[in-house]
């Protein structure tokens, strides 16, 4: 048999956390098992769902590296097919039309409600032979005994007698079919074998199992995966960083720190901590998903983010990076190689953002010089420590890091000055901030006439703001 498995997001808004894992387990356990994974948008509901919602999907999924077997499925494209299903049902005495008001039902419910009883349809039109009625919807016929059995892979065996179940809706007065039949009907015709979704679907697991029994169709095997919750125990919110997928990637998070993460938000394997996209797959099994709740941890993402970009090849960062560069800007055609800018700064920095902004200016001039940083280096006589590195500088025939890095430390002993006063006046001076690589890589990247350029310019602003 192979084995199917599927993500099927309602596209009423964008790809978050709790979807992206749902996504994300759901992959691994097909990829595992050499079966299929496919995509399908449930966008039934009409009013909720748009086109920007769809393409956050898309986007989302691309960005993962989430792909799927079979071209996309839309529900709004097999309304016909369920029409087929819903009368079957009615045919083979599995459905019937129901009157009750929208009164009448909020009548019942506040009087079961008054007598503590749990709220639910009484079936009153159950037995009232109701034919085709333009304001009548569908309701499925639930067995009244008996019990249904979900053989859950993550929570084990679930029991819920039929009793507790009342008949749902299956299609609204319009004719349009809801949740519960879009899900069954899609399941038996995709050949889905293996639901992976949210245990807060628990609910409806044994209403659509009853109503795969009365189409006589293959019952699939469920996994109920676990809640994620914030920090402090609620359920995962915006607050807590349940935001976009693609906001993920707008902060600079690499794809990969956030796959791995999600694969940690309730699944492990011993303490491990770092696994790659083939080990997830080479590793993953649902009877090693936890049974309990994960807790979302921004500062553990953050932590992940900043090993990949320490770890990965240095050519995959730089791809996600100049995505970032554009994003802010800036031209990476007047620089150095991006790739050279991620080894010389992917140990200081802990997002692509954050990359991108300290290395716009090896691509770009600045206005100003950080205002603390000028205080504090662009002192009396820093000048004239910037003039005899420039009148070295641009002796210097070959604009290598070594030699840029000598003439530095040689500066210094012969000024008797301690090397900050050196490095420093001149980091501030090409960069226009206190922070970068190790000097001689800078300068190296810089290139010979940005350097002499901007210290040049920074000789002139000494001056002038000591009015020398």
């Amino acid at each position: 048999m192979t084995i199917k498995t599927r993500f099927a997001p309602s596209p009423t808004g964008y790809l978050h956390v709790g979807g992206a894992r749902t996504a994300l387990f759901s992959w691994l356990y097909a990829r595992k098992k050499e079966g299929q994974f496919i995509l399908r948008i449930e966008d039934t509901d009409l009013e909720r769902s748009t086109q920007a919602s769809v393409d956050a999907i898309f986007d989302g999924m691309n960005w993962l590296g989430l792909s799927y077997d079979e071209e996309p499925f839309f529900q709004t494209q097999r309304f016909d097919r369920y029409k087929e299903i819903i009368q079957q049902l009615l045919d083979q005495g599995d459905a019937y039309y129901c009157t009750c008001s929208r009164e009448d039902l909020e009548q019942l419910r506040e009087q079961q409600k008054a007598n503590k009883e749990k709220p639910r349809y009484n079936g009153k039109c159950r037995l009232a032979e109701i034919t085709a009625d333009t304001e009548a919807v569908i309701r499925f016929k639930n067995p009244e005994n008996g019990e249904v059995i979900i053989k859950d892979l993550v929570k084990g065996d679930i029991v819920v007698a039929n009793k507790e179940l009342d008949d749902l809706i299956i299609a609204r007065s319009d004719g349009t079919p809801t949740y519960n039949l879009t899900v069954v009907v899609d399941d038996m015709d995709m050949g889905v074998t293996h639901v992976i979704r949210g245990d807060d679907h628990i609910n409806n697991t044994p209403r659509q199992i009853n109503i795969l029994k009365a189409l006589q169709a293959a019952l699939p095997q469920y996994a109920h995966l676990p809640m994620i919750l914030g920090s402090d125990g609620a359920r995962l919110s915006k607050r807590h960083g349940a935001v976009s997928v693609m906001q993920y990637r707008d902060e600079g998070y690499l794809p990969d720190a956030l796959l791995n993460y999600l694969v940690r938000l309730g699944w492990s394997q011993g303490d491990r901590e770092i696994f790659s996209l083939d080990e997830m797959i080479a590793l993953f099994d649902l009877k090693d998903v936890n049974v309990s709740a994960s807790t979302f941890n921004p500062k553990k993402l953050l932590w992940l983010n900043h090993h990949y970009i320490m770890n990965s090849d240095p050519e995959h960062i730089a791809h996600h990076l100049q995505w970032h560069m554009t994003q802010q800007g800036v031209d990476i055609n007047d620089g150095p190689e991006l790739v050279k800018i991620v080894k010389a700064q992917r140990e200081r920095c802990k997002t692509l953002v954050e990359m991108a902004v300290a290395s716009q200016y090896f691509y770009q001039e600045f206005d100003s010089y950080d205002e603390k940083a000028a205080k504090k280096n662009f002192k009396l006589g820093s000048d004239e420590v910037l003039q005899t590195l420039l009148d070295q500088f641009s002796r210097l025939q070959e604009w290598d890091g070594k030699k840029l890095h000598q003439i530095v430390l040689d500066t210094a002993e012969n000024l008797e000055f301690k090397l900050g006063k050196v490095a420093q006046p001149l980091r501030v001076a090409i960069s226009g901030a206190g922070v970068s690589p190790a000097i001689d890589i800078t300068l190296s990247l810089l290139g010979r006439e940005k350097t002499l350029e901007r210290m040049a310019k920074a000789i002139s602003f000494i001056k002038e703001k000591n009015k020398i």
